[in-house]
């Protein structure tokens, strides 16, 4: 009886490589947020600032909203790129860390307090589109079988 990493491509790796680059900078978004907080007096639970209480509450708000909207992908990408790199493992992890550069930009855009820069990151979506259709193939493959 074969073991699961017997059945996965070599390459898979890749993925396996691209899916724990991505759980590290999550974790480091997480950290500027945190950082923010600390340097903007904005304490927990307190997802967002008020502006009405404090007058760093937009910078803050764009850190915590890049790293939110990032949260708020990250299941689908995690989807897309273990399927999609079941069939097409070097692909998927090439567009994994393109995705990831994308998101490295749109973060670090919106950070910076102007949300209009966040869309200088905004090519992941092309790479979350081509991760997309290598999961459409797997399921269309796996009907055809």
């Amino acid at each position: 009886m074969a073991t699961l990493v017997e059945l996965l491509p070599k390459e898979y790796g890749y993925v396996v490589l691209v899916f724990v680059l991505y759980s590290f900078f999550n974790g480091w978004m997480g950290f500027q947020v945190g950082k923010a907080r600390k340097k903007y007096s904005v304490p927990y639970p307190t997802l967002y600032a008020l502006e009405s209480e404090n007058k760093e509450a937009k910078l803050f708000n764009c850190i915590q909203r890049g790293h939110q909207n990032s949260i708020e992908y990250m299941p689908v990408f995690f989807v897309l790129l273990l399927l999609g790199g079941l069939l097409y493992p070097v692909i998927s992890a090439g567009l994994g860390l393109v995705y990831i550069v994308g998101r490295y930009f749109y973060f670090s855009g919106y950070a910076s307090g102007d949300p209009k820069n966040r869309m200088r990151g905004e090519f992941n979506v092309f790479a979350l589109l081509g991760l997309m259709g290598c999961t459409i193939s797997l399921g269309i493959n796996l009907l055809r079988k």
